[in-house]
Order: structure tokens, then C-alpha cells, then sequence
């Protein structure tokens, strides 16, 4: 534990900055946001394998290929953003909270990348961020959200916020369920230290959003999630 914590520490910080300037160069080329994902992908990918921890995932065929979409997935601890960011193989765009784009080099990067942030703190901000998000998956762009709003410490399923849902209805494209395993002893709130673990993605079949009420649809895809747990 204390050996993969001081590789992660020692190599990953120089990891980061040297993306971050190869970031810095793709902007020159690409504006898309496209070329930012895509390093952030090799960035969590060189973090996962310093940590120790092995991800695998099934049910990839099940991604839309070359559509827009609304992967919805559980969230247990900080790894699950590393894991999906690298082993999603789409692009795809966050939606997170607000005060993750203050964090230097990370919280930039999310910027350029398009990510969307949501202030959760204010209920006028957060609507016009979820629009915002919709507009971006109607012009073509899939996006990733954690329903649940927060990681949940036991790792059972908390309650789902209904701004999610209202997205995937406002955007009306397919809803992919996503259950992920094994990351919430990783690193625990709080704590530096690293436990190396396998990481488990179990990516549901698409859930159609048009004409289905919005309770009713979160309902649907928190039992399409609790199912990819078991």
C-alpha cells in the first residue's frame, strides 16, 4: 500500500505537468475538446497502472458508436473517474461539480476538454447548466453523469438526483446504464494512501428517453445499474 502511494506521488506529479503542457500544444490544433479527452485517457491510464489497480469491462458493444448519448453510472470512490476516462472508449464529456474546474492543471484541462460544471450550491445556476449540457448532447456530444450526485461510502446505490434525468429527457437520446465495482477502498475520502484493487465496468443496454416520463426513467436506470452490481 505505502510503495504504490509513493509511485503514484513521486511519478505521477511529473506525469500530470508533462501532459499538461502536451495539452497546452494540442489547442493549437484541435478546439474540439476531442485531443484533451483523449490525453486524459492516457493520463489515467499511467495513474492506474502506478496505483496498481487493473480495470475490466464488459458490455462495450453496448456503447452507440458515433452517436450522442447520456452514460449514467454508480460512483463509489475517486478512481472511478481514472477508470472510466480510460477505459471508456468513446469520447464523451463530464458533467461535474463546479469546483472541480478550480483545481489547477486538472480543473483547467476539464475546461478545455468542454466539460460542463454544475453549481450545485445554486438551484437557478444548476438548471441552466443542465440546459447548457442538453444543447451540448443535441449538437452531437455523449455525455457522463453520476446520478447519485456524490460517491456513496457503503457503495450501495444512494438516492438519484433528478437533474440527470431531467437532462436525458431535455436531450432525448438513450439513456446507457454503467455499474462500476472495487474502487471505494482505493483511496477513501480524505486519505493519500493508495490499496490496490480490480476495478470492475459493467456497461448496461441503451434505455430510450423519448416520450418516457422522467420518474419513470430514473427508476429504469437505477435498476439496470443495481443489476450490473450483483
Amino acid at each position: 500500500m505505502l510503495i504504490r502511494t509513493l509511485l503514484l506521488w513521486l511519478f505521477g506529479l511529473p506525469v500530470t505537468i508533462f501532459l499538461f503542457i502536451i495539452v497546452m500544444l494540442s489547442l493549437i490544433f484541435d478546439r474540439s475538446g476531442n485531443s484533451v479527452h483523449s490525453i486524459g485517457g492516457l493520463w489515467s491510464r499511467i495513474l492506474l497502472f502506478l496505483s496498481g489497480v487493473t480495470v475490466e469491462i464488459r458490455g462495450a458493444e453496448n456503447l452507440l458508436k458515433d452517436k450522442p448519448q447520456i452514460l449514467a453510472a454508480n460512483h463509489q470512490g475517486a478512481f472511478d473517474i481514472l477508470a472510466f476516462q480510460a477505459f471508456i472508449p468513446i469520447q464523451f464529456r463530464w458533467v461535474a461539480k463546479k469546483s472541480l474546474f478550480k483545481i489547477p492543471i486538472i480543473g483547467w484541462s476539464m475546461s478545455f476538454a468542454g466539460y460542463v460544471a454544475i453549481d450545485r450550491e445554486r438551484a437557478g445556476s444548476a438548471y441552466k447548466s443542465i440546459e447548457a449540457a442538453a444543447d451540448k448532447v443535441k449538437s452531437g456530444t455523449s455525455v457522463l453523469i453520476f446520478p447519485e450526485g456524490t460517491r456513496s461510502a457503503s457503495g450501495e446505490l444512494l438516492p438519484f438526483k433528478r437533474g440527470s434525468f431531467l437532462l436525458a429527457v431535455k436531450s432525448g437520446v438513450p439513456v446507457i446504464p454503467i455499474s462500476i465495482t472495487g474502487t471505494k477502498n482505493i483511496m477513501k475520502k480524505e486519505s493519500i494512501l493508495i490499496k490496490p484493487c480490480a476495478i470492475n465496468i459493467v456497461v448496461g443496454k441503451p434505455i430510450q428517453t423519448t416520450g418516457v416520463d422522467e420518474k419513470v426513467l430514473m427508476n429504469e436506470v437505477r435498476k439496470a445499474i443495481e443489476g450490473g452490481l450483483k
